[in-house]
């Protein structure tokens, strides 16, 4: 289910975005989302074999046309919930880093196999004023299926941004609330931090 979810995140979160372009206050996050969809498909079809060779190449793609437009914090606030009032501001710091890049090493090479055809984006149904937007699109998978995938934006001081994808129903936050909560509970944050650090060290390597 996760594998869907940041595969079209990262390549698709604009494009379903661009739904929200209803009038003045949407066009700046419209235009950003135009460039950025344009800029990430331009570039995987350019080079899929090169990245195929070398995921890391994909990794800096990543970071440089998703993430400014993903809020990590937020998401990463999300997924701790209870835990971030607790956690220090380091704790917090080293969380934020460690969890995106364990979902960019973990299915950052996923999208190696999206295109703009995958993704139908359905009619936008909200008021972009209030802040938040749910986008609705339909993915289609290898073997046909449709699959339902709807993203959640919010306004922010830096404009629109994403911070969270449902599947079929299924959140991508929740799920990673209820395994990281579980895991918390029993070994604490650092551990959980450390594992996730010491995870990424190894895949950096490989």
């Amino acid at each position: 289910m996760i594998r869907i979810g940041v595969a079209t995140l990262a390549a698709g979160i604009w494009l379903a975005a661009g739904a929200l372009a209803l009038g003045a206050e949407a066009d700046e996050p419209a235009q950003i989302v135009q460039n950025a969809s344009n800029e990430m498909l331009k570039d995987l079809d350019a080079h899929r074999a090169e990245y195929r060779k070398d995921p890391r190449k994909v990794y800096a793609l990543v970071d440089r046309v998703l993430l400014p437009h993903f809020d990590t914090e937020y998401a990463a606030q999300q997924v701790l919930a209870k835990n971030w009032r607790t956690a220090t501001p380091d704790q917090r710091k080293r969380f934020i880093n460690a969890f995106y890049q364990s979902l960019l090493r973990n299915y950052g090479t996923a999208l190696l196999d999206f295109t703009a055809e995958r993704m139908t984006i359905l009619p936008f149904k909200g008021d972009p004023s209030s802040g938040r937007a749910l986008i609705r699109t339909v993915v289609k998978r290898d073997n046909g299926a449709q699959v339902p995938v709807n993203y959640s934006m919010r306004k922010t001081d830096k404009g629109w941004m994403a911070y969270d994808v449902s599947i079929e129903g299924i959140s991508y936050i929740k799920s990673y609330r209820t395994d990281f909560g579980s895991e918390i509970d029993q070994k604490g944050i650092d551990a959980v931090i450390q594992r996730l650090e010491t995870q990424g060290v190894k895949r950096a390597t490989l």
